[in-house]
This record gives C-alpha cells, sequence and structure tokens, in this order.
C-alpha cells in the first residue's frame, strides 16, 4: 500500500462522490447483520406451530423484512458503485492529463530509444488500470471489513446470549489461514503481471511502428512478415494474460475450501450440541458473510498486485527527473539581438558515447552559419542545444546570457525551427501556422504563406485555411507540408533561425523560389543551416565542419576547400554524385 500513498491525491480530487460512496458501502455491509437477524428472529415465528398464529399485520410484517433487507442492500450497494464508477473515471482522467503534462516537461534525451507505442500503452493501459486498482481498493477496504464486522458483531451479540455460540467462534480461526494462498498469489501475480504490463506496450509500440510505416511496408510487401511479428507479440500477450489469470482464479476457490471447511466445523459443533435449526441458519448466515469479505478481500490484493505492475510502468514517467526548467530568477529576456557563444561544449546522449567534445566558436548577430560533416559528427545536436533541447557541459549563450538563465518560453520565442521533415498537426492550416506564433492576425498569416509560397494552393483547397490537413499533414504533399511548416518560420520573425535542410522536400520548380524566399527570411538573422547537400550553402558567410564531436575547421567555401581535406572530401564526393 506504501506504494501508492503518492497516487491517493486523486482521491482527494473526488472526496465528495467517495465520501458517499464509502457510507453507501458501510450500509451495505451493516445490512448483514439485518439479514442474519431475520434468519433468527423473524422466520422462525413464521413456521413455529407452537408459536400463536399471526394476524394479516404481523405476517406482512416479518415478510416485508427480507425484501426491507435487500432493498436497503441494493440501493446501497447500487450508490456505491455509481459513485466509485464516477471517482473512477475523474480519477482516469485526471491521470493521463498528468501523465501527458509530463512528457511535455521531459527532456528530448528522456525519448531517445523508447517506443512510442510503449509511451502510449502506459499513458492509457497502465493509466487505466493504476485507476481501477485504486477505487476498487478504496471501496472494498470499506465495504468489505463493513460487512466482516457487522457479521462478527452478531455471533458475538449471539454468543453473549449462549456460551454454546461463543466456543463456535472458534471457527471463525479459520480466517487467518486464508492469509498463505493470499500470499502465495499475490507474489506470482505481481510478477506474472509486469510481464503482461511490459508485453501489452511492445503490442501497442508494433501496431504504432506499422501505422507509422504503412507505405514502407506496401512498397516492400511486409505485409507477410509485419502480420508474422504482430501474431508473435500477441501471442506473448496472451501466454502472459493466461498466466495471470491461472493465479487470480486460483484465489477465490482456495478461501472457499477453508470456508467450507469452518462451516463444516460448524456442523459437527452445533450437531452435538443441540443447536436448533432456526439457531444453526442464523449462525451459518453470520459465517457466511463472514468468509465471503475475506474472499474479496483476498481478490483486492490480487488488484493491489496488478496495480503495482502498473504503477512500476508509470513511476518510470512520474518519477523521471526534469532537468530542463525555468530558473529560480530567470534573466528578463526580450527580443534578442543572437549573438551565440558555445563555450567549452561537451554533451553525450549516452556517457560511453560523446557526440560533442569541447567545441568553443562565437557567432556575431547576423551570421549566417553552415554545419557541415560526416553524419554522426554533431552537427544537429549541436543546433538543438541552442533552443536548450538538451543539457549540456560548459556554456551555451546569447547575447552574453546563458540559455540555462532564462525562461524556456522567452529562449524559444527568439528561435524558429524548420526541420528537413514537416510536421504538422491534424487541425487546419490556419492552426498549423499559428504554432508560429499564436496571436498573429490572419492577414498576417496569410502574409506568411505568401512568403514560403504556399497561399496560392491552400487557396486551391476546397475549405482554403481552414482544411484539416490529417494525421501529420497526410492529405498534403511534402512541398506542401513544409511550405506550411516554412511559413510558421515566416510568421514567427524570430532573432535566431535553424533550418534542418528546409527544402529537401520541395519540387525544383519552387525550389529557387523558396530559396529567393528564405534569403529575404534570413536577413539581420543568426542562422544555422544543418547542411546534407552542399548547393544549400552558397549564401553562408560561415562554415563549420564538424568530425567526430568536434570543429576541426571554419571559414568561407574557398578557404576550406583549399586548406581542409575533410570539407574537400565531401563537397567532391557530393559533386561527382551530382
Amino acid at each position: 500500500m506504501s506504494r501508492f500513498r503518492p497516487y491517493f491525491r486523486y482521491l482527494h480530487l473526488v472526496r465528495a462522490p467517495l465520501a458517499g460512496a464509502l457510507l453507501s458501502a458501510v450500509v451495505f455491509g451493516a445490512a448483514a447483520a439485518g439479514l442474519a437477524y431475520i434468519m433468527e428472529k423473524a422466520l422462525p415465528r413464521l413456521f413455529d406451530d407452537d408459536a400463536i398464529p399471526l394476524t394479516s399485520a404481523q405476517l406482512y410484517g416479518y415478510a416485508a423484512l427480507i425484501p426491507l433487507v435487500f432493498l436497503v442492500r441494493g440501493v446501497a450497494g447500487y450508490l456505491n458503485t455509481w459513485l466509485i464508477t464516477l471517482c473512477g473515471v475523474r480519477i482516469l482522467e485526471r491521470m493521463r492529463r498528468d501523465f501527458f503534462a509530463r512528457l511535455q516537461m521531459l527532456p528530448l534525451a528522456f525519448f531517445s530509444g523508447r517506443q512510442t507505442g510503449d509511451l502510449i500503452s502506459r499513458g492509457i493501459a497502465d493509466t487505466n488500470q493504476l485507476q481501477f486498482t485504486l477505487t476498487s481498493v478504496a471501496n472494498d477496504l470499506f465495504k468489505q471489513p463493513a460487512q466482516l464486522i457487522g457479521a462478527v458483531g452478531y455471533l458475538v451479540f449471539l454468543a453473549a446470549k449462549n456460551q454454546d455460540v461463543a466456543i463456535l467462534l472458534l471457527c471463525l480461526a479459520s480466517i487467518p489461514l486464508c492469509v498463505f494462498p493470499v500470499r502465495y498469489v499475490g507474489k506470482h501475480l505481481q510478477r506474472r503481471a509486469e510481464q503482461f504490463q511490459a508485453e501489452m506496450g511492445a503490442v501497442t509500440a508494433t501496431l504504432s511502428e506499422n501505422l507509422g510505416a504503412i507505405r514502407e511496408v506496401r512498397a516492400f510487401s511486409l505485409e507477410r512478415r509485419e502480420n508474422e511479428r504482430f501474431e508473435r507479440s500477441t501471442g506473448r500477450l496472451l501466454g502472459f494474460q493466461m498466466k495471470a489469470a491461472k493465479y487470480a482464479g486460483m484465489l477465490t476457490p482456495v478461501i472457499e475450501i477453508i470456508s467450507a471447511v469452518g462451516i463444516a466445523a460448524t456442523l459437527v459443533y452445533a450437531y452435538r450440541a443441540g443447536f436448533t435449526w432456526n439457531q444453526f441458519f442464523a449462525i451459518l448466515t453470520a459465517l457466511y458473510l463472514c468468509y465471503d469479505p475475506v474472499k474479496k478481500l483476498g481478490a483486492v490484493n490480487n488488484e493491489l498486485k496488478r496495480g503495482s505492475a502498473a504503477l512500476a510502468r508509470l513511476d518510470e514517467v512520474f518519477n523521471e527527473p526534469i532537468t530542463i526548467a525555468d530558473p529560480e530568477k530567470p534573466a528578463a529576456v526580450g527580443r534578442l539581438r543572437g549573438d551565440l557563444a558555445f563555450e567549452d561544449v561537451s554533451f553525450a546522449y549516452r556517457a560511453d558515447l560523446p557526440v560533442l567534445r569541447d567545441v568553443s566558436v562565437a557567432l556575431p548577430a547576423g551570421t549566417v552559419c553552415a554545419l557541415v560533416g560526416p553524419s554522426g559528427a554533431g552537427k544537429t545536436t549541436f543546433a538543438n542545444l541552442v533552443p536548450r533541447f538538451y543539457e549540456v557541459s560548459g556554456r551555451v549563450a546569447i547575447d552574453g546570457i546563458d540559455v540555462r538563465a532564462m525562461r524556456l518560453a522567452d529562449l524559444r520565442r527568439n528561435i524558429a525551427v524548420v526541420s528537413q521533415e514537416a510536421v504538422l498537426f491534424n487541425d487546419t492550416i490556419l492552426a498549423n501556422i499559428l504554432i508560429g506564433r499564436a496571436d498573429a492576425t490572419r492577414p498576417e498569416v496569410e502574409q506568411a504563406a505568401r512568403d514560403a509560397f504556399a497561399h496560392d494552393f491552400i487557396l486551391s483547397l476546397a475549405q482554403g485555411y481552414d482544411t484539416i490537413v490529417g494525421e501529420r499533414g497526410a492529405s498534403l504533399s511534402g512541398g506542401q507540408r513544409q511550405r506550411i511548416a516554412l511559413a510558421r518560420a515566416f510568421l514567427r520573425d524570430a532573432p535566431i533561425l535553424i533550418l534542418d535542410e528546409a527544402t529537401s522536400a520541395l519540387d525544383s520548380d519552387s525550389e529557387a523560389a523558396i530559396q529567393a524566399a528564405l534569403k529575404k527570411l534570413m536577413r539581420g538573422k543568426t542562422v544555422l543551416i544543418i547542411a546534407h547537400r552542399f548547393s544549400t550553402i552558397r549564401d553562408a558567410t560561415k562554415i563549420l565542419v564538424f568530425d567526430r564531436g568536434e570543429i576541426v575547421a571554419s571559414g568561407d567555401h574557398a578557404s576550406l576547400y583549399a586548406t581542409n581535406a575533410l570539407y574537400k572530401s565531401l563537397y567532391d564526393r557530393q559533386q561527382g554524385g551530382a
């Protein structure tokens, strides 16, 4: 239970309906004593040959006690179930919101090497399991003990009047024996539940990966391979699910057998002690109402184990340190000029694999700087440190201010990024361009689209700027998606611009025009161009050559071609390939 304590804060959010649910649970459980009382007092009056005949009012009164007790239990049980469901739905909503919000705050390094589908499974399946555990445990930890106390209380009441009944209470000594199967099943169930939750994440990851590469699957005729891969994953999931079901299903019959032994012992003693049927039936009812909550509390323990397995996976996200956050006393930052400085900067995605090594370079405001080098040399990582996507050893500064001293929103408001692969959200074209600057007017958006040579094709669409682009912009061509991404950068008009081969997805007819538009956009700005094609760096005023995480040369094209063997070989290789 201690592992769940941090998550009990969610119960505080639903304290009113939860209090009503628990009150209903107490009423439901306490009615157990009323049921046992009816078995001892009311029913014998109806069938006792020596008793005074009942009047019609007495007959109907005694008969009405049975539906009355079950009415109370039924209404209380219904209210308990409905209110607990309400609590569960609200908790699930808040938990998923918190999980999603946590993902938005975690550094990009957290997502390196993690499968998107597995994170989706944690946010959907694991939160659902934990929500069910919290609400069902909160419910049964009150409801079942209430019934147990009500039934035991009635037995104690009978024992106070009859010494033979007091001896019968020894039959309840079999209840502690139920602890052993509960502990055994719980131990094995948690391990199987952890395997099941992990495999559920793997299945979701396989499905997500397949849907994300659906064109490649068709192009390379991978349908059979993908079907086999998914079947293997779901087969493992089924295996873990059945193993968990084996242990979960074992507990109830074991506890029922122990209960039956206790009740059989009661039968033997009651017969030898000369109990009447009425007395025995009332005691038998009370004993059954004692054992039933014990059985259900065993199921609660099983649920705790399942919840514990889901909790372990959620804890990895909720307990992941937020290493990139706003400083306690941020520097006041408006619009920056764009002076960039890297001072002894080192960075590694993994401790044993450095990507940048003691990089130091200064780029005055207005510099158009191209980053070139072999794949994996550190170009993209270098650019990603400017908006503080990662934490570094050393110092990255803009206008002399360490980026760690700025609020993230202030820092990133001064930077526009256009990636090689344009990512659009499943929203309107207007909303996708407004990502650049949310408070922009419609005329400003249209002007940005004109600058990116996107306005005309947008107007040719049936809904114009209100066209829904589909998931990741699926309804648009690659060139159209890239031009909308460029329009964002025009609209943002930030002093620092990062271009990751921003024109690579454009067709040849529009590339020349877009290059001219980019020249206008870059005017007066500090620009980092992550160059994969050397044709894109002709407007660069400075070129940095990267190799194995270090800047091995800098200068313009002519000087580097004449003096740096790596740059010359990269350039000649590409020109030869052209």
